[in-house]
């Protein structure tokens, strides 16, 4: 008879000794959950504490989730932010763009409707305008300085007629057009106007020069009393202009007078008022003198 196997009944007794201990454990467990079951529902702030030490000590570990979700978020983000900057820098460059033309357009508006609100001022002068224009181009280098009026005959333009502006006179129509005249500037070379000092009653003629200035000659010779600075207005002697329209303002003192410069700029002049000759009867009369007098010789 074959002796029994030792090792196959310590097997088995080992196996027995691990099923009886999980038994043991399962059944302590459960005594342990029914015990604190019995417990929360008897007295539930017995549990208050435990459940506070557990939440500290999962905290932790649940603040490290969240952020890394939150980096891991913010890592996508830039990523995709950095893809799409491209296109975001070239459309707020095009949007610069745009709103710097609407700025410049919108100064410009600006500007032209206080020159516009300037030119319709000159209503308010004695003399009403015979039309209000445009000066659409003058010369700028020659002896002789004309300036162009977008406004002729159809509008009421006549020779003669003062052309003025916000700033002053500008000069007086040479040639009327139907609908555009050529206007002689002050600073012709055959330009003259009569005009004195604003402040008191020293007349002088204002002759146009060649590089664009005013020569003041002094109608009465003498002392010269012209200061650097004066202004100088018409005086509405013969009749053409009608007095106290700017003129040119002194800067260079002569014997004989002054060098003035041009206080009406038409190059920095857009629109214009043309009035009507101040005393045409004064001015008719002028023009017959020398015919009568060749008559009579």
């Amino acid at each position: 008879m074959a002796p029994p196997n030792v090792r196959g009944s310590s097997a088995n007794r080992k196996a027995q000794l691990s099923v009886f201990t999980g038994y043991l454990v399962a059944a302590a467990g459960a005594a342990i959950g029914a015990a604190l079951l019995i417990i929360s529902l008897w007295q539930p702030q017995a549990l208050a504490g435990l459940r506070s030490m557990a939440s500290d000590a999962t905290s932790s570990v649940g603040q490290a989730g969240a952020s890394a979700r939150t980096g891991g978020k913010s890592f996508f983000d830039a990523i995709a932010g950095y893809y799409r900057a491209g296109s975001k820098n070239a459309d707020l460059e095009q949007e610069m763009q745009i709103a710097r033309v609407k700025v410049a357009e919108a100064e410009a508006l600006k500007r032209e409707n206080l020159r516009l609100k300037a030119t319709l001022g000159l209503h308010e002068s004695d003399a009403r305008p015979v039309a209000l224009a445009r000066l659409i181009g003058s010369t700028s280098s020659s002896a002789r300085r004309f300036a162009y009026l977008s406004a002729g005959s159809a509008d009421g333009v006549q020779r003669e007629m003062p052309v003025v502006s916000p700033m002053g006179l500008v000069g007086r129509v040479l040639e009327a057009g139907a609908h555009s005249s050529r206007v002689m500037l002050l600073t012709d070379s055959e330009s003259m106007v009569p005009v004195r000092r604003a402040k008191d009653d020293v007349v002088a003629f204002a002759e146009g020069r060649a590089d664009g200035s005013l020569r003041l000659r002094l109608i009465n010779l003498g002392i010269n009393p012209i200061k650097r600075g004066d202004v100088f207005v018409t005086s509405g002697a013969g009749g053409l202009f009608r007095p106290n329209v700017a003129v040119a303002v002194a800067e260079v003192i002569t014997k004989d007078g002054a060098i003035a410069r041009v206080l009406s700029n038409p190059a920095a002049t857009d629109y214009v008022a043309v009035e009507p000759v101040w005393q045409p009867e004064a001015v008719r009369m002028l023009k017959v003198q020398p015919a009568s007098g060749k008559e009579r010789e």
